[in-house]
């Protein structure tokens, strides 16, 4: 049997600001817009270079669902990015005026630094180490 993540939903307030920052601050890129009803779309996005797991944005639909829009998981890194270059995406996340949560930092599985997205959504943004490049 082969199994894989395809997307994860990320709830947001609106699908248009969500779009703009992933797109134009993260480099992200739309793989689909598809309007499903009057108030409902089918938005899936991806990071640039990236043949994995996708994000698929979820509009809030009610007070419940609003609540967790940027704090899907109690205040914790929700989403780890990989790069192959921590030191110059760091650069354009500042460039982009992206908030830096934590400072770059080695650890012993790679670089490593956490970012905030519009909603304060935390992200791990790391280079793996070469050890764990070869188990990747």
């Amino acid at each position: 049997m082969k199994q894989e993540l395809a997307q994860i939903a990320l709830l947001v307030h609106d699908y248009d600001e969500a779009i703009a920052f992933y797109t134009q601050q993260l480099n992200f890129r739309v793989l689909e817009d598809t309007k499903m009803s009057e108030d409902k779309r089918w938005v899936v996005l991806t990071p640039a270079g990236s043949n994995g797991c996708k994000l698929l944005l979820a509009r809030a639909s009610n007070a419940e669902q609003s609540s967790r829009v940027g704090n899907q998981t109690g205040g914790r890194v929700f989403l780890f990015l990989y790069t192959d270059d921590l030191r110059r995406d760091h650069e354009q996340l500042v460039l982009n005026k992206v908030r830096i949560v934590r400072e770059p930092s080695q650890e012993n599985f790679g670089s490593v630094l956490v970012f905030a997205d519009l909603y304060g959504n935390l992200f791990d943004l790391i280079e793996p180490s070469k050890e764990v490049q070869a188990v990747l």
